[in-house]
């Protein structure tokens, strides 16, 4: 049954990141069952808008022609910034220019399919199910506002307090709740038990097509690949490439965040020759460089929110059948360690190379956990698979 849907989302495609890609496959997979779709979106800002002047980020001829069902806004601030407040006014113009286009539109909806965080959106999404009287079905992708508390930028009980109602009321007024991580279900469920009934678990994930081979390289190769912010902890990558320079390992960042610049400044002062700083790539060439290496190194500071998240970057090395070896707690380390794809150190740079060693010294016990990770991601992260049950909700 055809459904004519409305996508909100600050991310989308080219944008990089878990954030962008989701939502690129969603409205992807969503057109290829038939359904008419269209997104509002904003011009790709994330990490910065001068990257997307590169030809690289726009490979997808397909999208890049579909300007009809794709309405982007444009945003005057155009730079992510570690001030919160910085950060705040962003998303607030975004939302009212978002509102302005749900205001002028003469289209109709049966659904609308909104995203969180940031929650302006979605909070225009609730408007949105109201002015088209349609089925509104909130994308979580992460904790917001909590995850303003875990990284330490902003404590202000009074307005996490009004942030905290207006998640409880989206919540509410939501018809279907999609979770990127299951690990958020306890979280939505301590406003309310009846929530439980609305919940739906579709995680991140990777196509088909993106499985790749593990690197047959002879020269060992360690890799972190994603985000360096408020969030991943940048120390231990700092301690970690002394560390891996001192033995003579290779070490590939391709790094992008607000913590990035601060990374490389360190890796050229202290002349780590060893450390190659790749900037940003776009997805498919990103996977390639993964693919090429032996241990992807993955890390979150040890705060309570983290225990609920999966990194994106957890998804791509086991889809590139790379080892994982994390500085993680809570879902991450649950799933490292319970499908035997890597290993997991307590916040430990000695503990961390102690384990980069093992997988180093043992190329079956690699080629194991490399096959681990491929046959999970299979089983779990195809999103030619997940993509069915959002279609079940839609078509409910």
């Amino acid at each position: 049954m055809s459904r004519k849907i409305l996508i909100i989302s600050q991310n989308f495609y080219p944008e990089i990141g878990s954030a962008g890609n989701r939502i690129k496959n969603i409205y992807t997979l969503l057109k290829k069952n038939g359904n008419d779709v269209q997104v509002l979106t904003t011009d790709p800002t994330y990490p910065n808008k001068k990257i997307y002047q590169s030809d690289q980020f726009w490979d997808d001829g397909e999208l890049n022609n579909d300007l009809f069902n794709i309405e982007r806004i444009k945003i005057k601030n155009k730079k992510y910034s570690r001030s919160i407040f910085n950060r705040l006014f962003y998303y607030v113009e975004m939302a009212l220019k978002m509102f302005v286009s749900v205001i002028k539109s003469q289209n109709k909806y049966d659904i609308v399919y909104t995203t969180s965080p940031p929650i302006f959106v979605a909070i225009v999404g609730l408007f949105a199910k109201i002015k088209f009287n349609a089925k509104l079905i909130l994308d979580v992708r992460d904790l917001w506002p909590e995850s303003l508390k875990g990284v330490g930028v902003f404590d202000k009980p009074a307005i996490l307090n009004v942030f905290k109602m207006i998640e409880k009321l989206l919540y509410k007024k939501s018809d279907n709740i999609v979770v990127n991580s299951s690990g958020f279900i306890e979280h939505i469920t301590n406003y309310s038990a009846s929530f439980i009934k609305k919940i739906n678990y579709i995680p991140n994930g990777a196509r088909a097509k993106e499985i790749n081979p593990a690197s047959n390289s002879r020269s060992f190769k360690v890799i972190y690949a994603g985000n360096i912010g408020l969030a991943q902890d940048d120390k231990i990558l700092m301690q970690l490439s002394q560390e891996l320079k001192k033995h003579n390992i290779e070490f590939t960042i391709i790094g992008y965040g607000l913590r990035r610049e601060g990374l490389k400044h360190y890796i050229e002062t202290n002349s780590l020759d060893n450390v190659t700083f790749l900037e940003p790539l776009n997805r498919e060439e990103c996977l390639r460089v993964i693919s090429e290496h032996h241990v992807g190194i993955v890390t979150l500071m040890d705060k309570e929110v983290f225990k609920t998240v999966l990194p994106g970057k957890i998804i791509d090395y086991m889809t590139c059948g790379v080892p994982v070896v994390g500085s993680v707690s809570g879902l991450s380390k649950d799933i490292i360690l319970n499908q035997d794809i890597g290993y997991v150190a307590n916040n430990n740079v000695e503990e961390l190379m102690k384990y980069i060693h093992i997988l180093h010294k043992d190329p079956s016990l690699r080629e194991e956990k490399s096959n681990n990770g491929k046959r999970f991601v299979v089983e779990n992260f195809l999103w030619e698979s997940n993509i069915h049950s959002l279609l079940e909700i839609i078509n409910s």
